[in-house]
């Protein structure tokens, strides 16, 4: 299957039979779509997306980060060719802003890494956290914007680490564990280039942590749950 391998608390939408192992971004958003249609499906919500004169042409089944989540590209021959369809479940819907986005709204896009690309950002899976939300934007002085996030989430927050915000890989500029935010500070290349100029007080962001964080974050957990358990 595709990236609906991977941790169960995250969530992406990529899974197709043509596709073997887990899929992978990088973060580096290459394109901003425009959302033309969401409306109810059987099993969710089908969204229907204009890539805005995107040069990238994928088949049915290939796999596109939307705003960081991993989703697979269907085919809907009700749909024209030059707009892209894709199918959210509930869990997606759950764990992702997808249930918040409407007709005109601007969706970070990239494809998934091909054998040979330059992991110019990083390890993103496409599998989305959970969201935040955005408590402040800065824009004198340096462009920064400070989201709020859960305890679930921040426990993965370190200084200076890699994080995920609407597919953009971003590194974490400033950080409050307890009062429960972060910050990051935008440079005028990804102003340019992505969504994230859009963003005002009470949006939420998706949010995919750091892989290798999580993975460090898990196995000490496990490791003082069984060293409690073997006490007990």
């Amino acid at each position: 299957m595709g990236c609906f391998l991977g941790s169960a608390s995250s969530i992406g939408d990529c899974s197709h039979p043509r596709a073997y192992g887990s899929c992978m971004f990088t973060g580096i958003v290459q394109h901003v779509g425009v959302v033309v249609v969401v409306e109810p499906s059987a099993n969710g919500i089908r969204i229907t997306l204009d890539p805005d004169g995107w040069d990238h042409t994928p088949r049915p089944g290939d796999s596109i980060a939307n705003n960081g989540c991993c989703l697979t590209l269907v085919d809907d021959p009700h749909t024209p060719k030059t707009w892209w369809v894709f199918d959210a479940i509930p869990e997606t819907l759950q764990k992702t802003t997808l249930n918040d986005w409407e007709p005109g709204q601007r969706i970070n896009l990239e494809r998934s890494l091909r054998m040979g690309d330059t992991l110019d950002g990083h390890q993103v899976q496409g599998h989305v956290d959970g969201t935040g939300e955005v408590l402040g934007v800065q824009r004198t002085d340096g462009y920064r914007i400070r989201i709020g996030l859960g305890h679930d989430l921040m426990k993965y927050m370190i200084p200076k680490g890699s994080i995920t915000i609407d597919g953009v890989s971003l590194t974490l500029a400033a950080i409050d564990a307890q009062a429960g935010w972060v910050e990051v500070a935008l440079i005028p290349e990804t102003l340019d280039r992505t969504n994230l100029p859009d963003r005002v007080v009470g949006d939420r962001v998706n949010i995919e942590c750091d892989v290798m964080v999580k993975t460090i974050v898990h196995t000490m957990e496990r490791m003082d749950s069984m060293k409690a358990n073997s006490v007990d």
